[in-house]
């Protein structure tokens, strides 16, 4: 058993309060086990001290609770899959350049990321789930009035939060991304175009800044969505339709090599790419009216 002397003494004398039916002072001693760092189970023939998670692992998402962060105007979402050296650089870029809360939930191992817990950044691991059930979490577990929602892939070179939250603050937009478009009307909607900055019909989530409490009334992200390549386009609609409008704009970011994309199983890929762009098409072609004025 690899817990301290100290502990096992607590442990032992926790057996022998349980044993005389105290279980105020069993309750008190499991606590400053606890505090120790470190869990017990009762088992047959005495008992099991194993050492206390420094973060959650969940089965499932119903099981995942409020993320304990600070109070904040802006908090990031990151959903990691994988490829933990290029989240690990994300991280500190936000840590460096603003202040904002990180949220991050691990799909599979966290590994390194463990170390990057602190006041304003929290880690959560889970076993698998899909991309949109993800992001839904994440929005229903945080406190914030802004989100971002991000890759990992993108770095911060300078502080784009704060011209964010301004441009959130006045009203006009609900979204504020650094990439986007307009939806190509002359191709019956199966493709956007970049035209630079001002508003736009959606944004992509390399890094998109969005009001919380706007994109949890529209439903958040579409929960099918199981791999994230066009879900935010969807998701950009969908605000667009609850009146919301979207503004791309010139940000301090950089752009990585995007592993979720470019080294994803390509017939994966392109398999839920285009469900997830079907359902676009199903729900919001030929609803013009929807759309940012074009130019």
């Amino acid at each position: 058993m690899s817990a301290p002397d100290s502990v096992i003494e607590l442990a032992k004398a926790r057996q022998a309060a349980r044993a005389n039916k105290d279980f105020a002072q069993a309750d008190s001693l499991r606590d400053q086990i606890f505090a120790a760092g470190f869990e017990i189970a009762d088992v047959a023939g005495g008992f099991e001290l194993t050492p206390k998670s420094r973060y959650p692992v969940i089965e499932k998402l119903r099981d995942l609770k409020p993320f304990p962060l600070p109070v904040n105007e802006m908090t990031v979402l990151l959903v990691i899959e994988g490829f933990i050296p290029d989240a690990i650089t994300c991280i500190n870029s936000i840590k460096t350049n603003c202040n904002s809360n990180i949220a991050i939930l691990s799909i599979g191992p966290a590994g390194d990321l463990v170390d990057l817990i602190d006041q304003r950044t929290a880690l959560v691991e889970i076993a698998e789930t899909g991309y949109g059930e993800a992001v839904n979490a994440l929005l229903k577990n945080v406190e914030s009035k802004y989100v971002i929602l991000m890759d990992p892939s993108t770095t911060f070179i300078g502080d784009p939060v704060s011209p964010a939250v301004a441009e959130l603050n006045k009203g006009e937009f609900v979204a504020v991304g650094w990439k986007g478009g307009l939806v190509n009307l002359a191709d019956d909607w199966r493709s956007t175009e970049d035209k630079g900055d001002g508003e736009v019909d959606v944004l992509f989530s390399y890094f998109m800044a969005v009001d919380r409490f706007a994109a949890l009334e529209v439903g958040g992200i579409n929960q099918r969505a199981i791999y994230y390549r066009n879900a935010d386009l969807e998701f950009s609609l969908k605000l667009r339709h609850g009146s919301g409008r979207l503004l791309q704009m010139q940000l301090p970011l950089e752009q990585g090599r995007h592993h979720g994309y470019q080294d994803a199983d390509p017939a994966y890929r392109e398999v839920q790419s285009k469900k997830n762009y079907d359902r676009i098409l199903e729900r919001f072609r030929g609803k013009e009216a929807i759309l940012s004025p074009r130019r």
